[in-house]
């Protein structure tokens, strides 16, 4: 989770919303792939940490395919995000803060381990949450006094 965190921190650097994400092979050491929000800057919607990430791995290993790999996120992913996970056939998902207003693992919408998908992950939730949803209040409370003053 620390290294999502330093990606997280990248892109709140960048002036995007500090989201991070790393993708992790099976032998739990090697890092696939690491990414953080790109959206403002590539102009690209689907350019989620997640996303970054997963895109990186499957480079890394030739396959669309992450089979047994761990994607350790500092929010938790939404719709688009959960949806790529479960094709990329992720094995298991690690992630700090819920995302109470677009979280699509449970918080608003339970797209990760649907009853009715042929894919199941192993979901664990909560790690450093308050490190991280502190570092986006943060973030979101500078904005809002951004625009106030601007």
């Amino acid at each position: 989770m620390r290294l999502a965190i330093e990606q997280a921190r990248a892109a709140e650097t960048a002036g995007e919303v500090p989201v991070g994400a790393v993708v992790v092979a099976p032998d739990e050491k090697t890092v696939l792939g690491r990414g953080n929000n790109q959206v403002l800057r590539t102009f690209d919607p689907t350019a989620h940490a997640e996303i970054v990430a997963m895109r990186q791995a499957a480079l890394a290993l030739g396959n669309y395919r992450l089979g047994g790999v761990t994607l350790v996120c500092t929010l938790e992913p939404c719709t688009m995000c959960a949806g790529a996970m479960l094709h990329a056939r992720i094995a298991r998902l690690v992630y700090a803060a819920a995302d109470p207003k677009a979280g699509a693992c449970g918080s608003v919408l339970e797209v990760m381990n649907h009853p009715q998908l042929n894919h199941r992950v192993e979901v664990l939730s909560g790690v450093l949450a308050d490190e991280c949803g502190a570092m986006l209040t943060r973030f979101f409370q500078h904005r809002r006094r951004s625009a106030k003053a601007g």
